[in-house]
């Protein structure tokens, strides 16, 4: 999978992703309003197959699952970061949406063009000429991601059993 890259600080809490103030709206519509507060045109100008690279602790906050829907919905591929909050990594897993560990986030900048292979982890700055060794999601992680989230792999396994 290939995008471009949105890069965000440390700390993006899930009120950034999702704000608490407008739960009520669709989900669609919550999230066009997703980053805002950061980059007020970042869900209009997002692109389907586009990355997220993030600093330090993403997705604190909330366990609003919202905030990692919002970021599927806008067609984000996957999220890079050093470290994420436990509920939303896996809310995320469980959504569909990939989150790596990424150590070395510096080395991306707004704007570069990405290539990920989710299996292998391995992504691809093609911007800098530069490649990186994320470490893979593990099988049970993967299988999930794979299925489209952990809804359609348990529909599909209870189909497979009927």
């Amino acid at each position: 999978m290939s995008g471009c890259a949105w890069v965000v600080g440390d700390n993006i809490d899930t009120d950034v992703l999702a704000p608490g103030h407008l739960m009520k709206l669709a989900p669609h519509e919550l999230a066009t309003h997703c980053l805002e507060a950061i980059d007020p045109d970042f869900a209009q100008n997002v692109a389907a197959g586009d990355f997220l690279v993030a600093g330090r602790n993403f997705g604190l906050g909330s366990s609003r699952e919202q905030a990692a829907v919002s970021l599927k919905l806008l067609g984000l591929k996957a999220v890079f970061a050093p470290s994420f909050a436990r509920i939303f990594y896996r809310n995320a897993i469980n959504l569909g949406l990939p989150v790596f560990i990424f150590e070395s986030n510096d080395a991306v900048s707004a704007g570069d063009c990405l290539d990920l292979n989710i299996r292998t982890g391995l992504l691809r700055n093609e911007t800098r000429d530069q490649t990186h060794q994320l470490t893979p999601l593990p099988d049970n992680l993967f299988s999930i991601i794979e299925a489209g989230g952990l809804m359609e792999m348990l529909k599909r396994r209870l189909k497979e059993s009927a």
